[in-house]
């Protein structure tokens, strides 16, 4: 159970530092065309930066359905994979982005960081000027409480 336990958590793990390395350098590089669609406001519930989405939740799937029948290592960073998808879903497109309406302004000191880096990552609509492109592991200076209104 505790070796299941670290696969899942290196998953996780190993998705944010993936997520950032793929945000940062090529959705904010060669695919910038698609995920321009994010830093743009739009009407309906789905942009085409959502294909990334479907790259993401696809590697997962695989890793899964390879290591279901033995439960080894893939079947665990597979769930951690999904694991760190379903956070991303509730923190960024349901908390930050309101995409959904089901939760209201966050309350806790890490919750705020979150919106706050997310926040000075949209500030530019430029593919060059942006910053903090990670989620769960955000630098300490967007926990500071500068009287800024979350």
């Amino acid at each position: 159970m505790i070796e299941a336990i670290a696969w899942t958590l290196l998953g996780f793990g190993i998705m944010e530092a993936f997520s950032w390395w793929v945000h940062k350098y090529v959705m904010h590089g060669v695919l910038w065309k698609i995920h321009k669609s994010h830093h743009e406001h739009t009407k309906g519930y789905f942009e085409l930066n959502d294909l990334f989405t479907l790259l993401f939740g696809g590697s997962a799937i695989v890793l899964i359905f390879l290591g279901v029948e033995s439960f080894d290592y893939r079947f665990w960073i597979g769930c951690g994979i999904s694991l760190y998808g379903m956070l991303y879903f509730i923190l960024h497109d349901v908390l930050i982005h309101k995409r959904l309406k089901w939760l209201g302004r966050p309350k806790s000191k890490y919750l705020k960081a979150i919106t706050k880096a997310h926040r000075e990552h949209h500030r530019t609509m430029e593919k060059d000027d942006a910053v903090s492109f990670g989620l769960f592991f955000i630098p300490k200076r967007y926990f500071k409480d500068e009287g800024e209104k979350i």
